[in-house]
């Protein structure tokens, strides 16, 4: 059994509600210094979507990919004392705390800040907020927020890579090693080979600044179209047996199937997208040939092991 090691996330999320608070209080006129209130910023100069359905669709694409991981809260879940409760509190929290954070600190940058504002891309959503409401001095505040969310971005990278590289390594699809536990159920091999890739990937960043990152970023927008469409085809097959079965899941779909069917013609939608748009072709070509890449790894490697078995 592999351990989990996860703390809580409210002193991670405290510094996000007091963000909305106070952007609530600047959009209700509520706040004194403030330059900025309202809500005219969604209509001004030309917006909503300023530049056209095809410019929201383009950033949507570059953004979609910060969403997989989302589903990681199941692997922490799974490792609980009572892991049917833990993964259904975690699928339920992650669902709110999307709709909070995400949704209600964009809207607050969104209602405060002119879309086409001369210094948005110097000085940044966030930090141009707190310029424009009086409260630019807390610059320091936001940049160690940010730097706490990265580093537990990067604690939960190394978490979940660590455990699913566990789950290969006990069916046969990565090395032994990486199945091995410390006495506290810990794959100390797998990790340390994780860090080992991120420092190789901070070197490679020093000697191709700006490219790196712009690789990484090709190859795994798709990846997490190709992930969840894989999720939701599994949950078809999966729900089917289970209620011939009889049995009820712990967590259930909401509005199954229609909403699985409709899940799946939205990400089948965003692919069709992505090759009809000229500036994401590149991505998705990047990340089909890394996808079957892997996929043909996959499958050959238990046609063998089948063909082994059956000697």
């Amino acid at each position: 059994m592999v351990s989990s090691n996860s703390g809580s996330p409210g002193s991670r999320s405290s510094p996000i509600v007091a963000f909305i608070a106070v952007g609530a209080l600047v959009i209700f006129g509520l706040l004194p210094g403030s330059h900025v209130s309202g809500l005219s910023r969604l209509t001004a100069n030309g917006a909503f979507m300023p530049n056209g359905f095809g410019a929201v669709v383009a950033a949507m694409l570059t953004t979609m990919f910060t969403f997989m991981g989302t589903e990681i809260v199941t692997i922490a879940a799974a490792e609980s004392p009572n892991p049917a409760m833990g993964i259904r509190k975690a699928v339920n929290s992650v669902i709110w705390r999307v709709s909070l954070f995400y949704l209600g600190s964009i809207f607050i940058v969104v209602a405060l800040v002119a879309w086409n504002g001369k210094d948005l891309k110097a000085t940044g959503s966030y930090q141009l907020v707190l310029n424009q409401i009086g409260l630019g001095g807390f610059k320091t505040v936001l940049e160690l927020v940010i730097l706490t969310a990265v580093a537990s971005c990067l604690n939960s990278a190394l978490y979940s890579a660590s455990r699913m590289a566990y789950s290969l390594s006990a069916r046969g699809d990565a090395p032994a090693s990486w199945s091995r536990v410390t006495n506290r159920g810990v794959p100390l091999a797998e990790i340390i080979a994780r860090t080992y890739v991120g420092f190789l990937g901070v070197v490679a960043n020093y000697v191709l600044p700006g490219r790196i990152f712009g690789y990484l970023l090709a190859t795994s927008e798709a990846i997490a179209l190709f992930v969840y469409l894989v999720i939701a085809l599994s949950q078809l097959k999966m729900r089917r047996v289970l209620d011939a079965a009889g049995v009820r899941p712990a967590v259930r779909m909401w509005a199954f199937p229609a909403l699985t069917w409709l899940t799946i013609a939205f990400i089948a939608g965003v692919v069709v997208m992505m090759a009809i748009l000229p500036g994401q072709r590149l991505e998705l070509w990047f990340s089909i040939s890394l996808a079957a890449f892997i996929v043909t790894i996959g499958v050959t490697r238990h046609k063998n092991r089948s063909a082994q078995t059956i000697k």
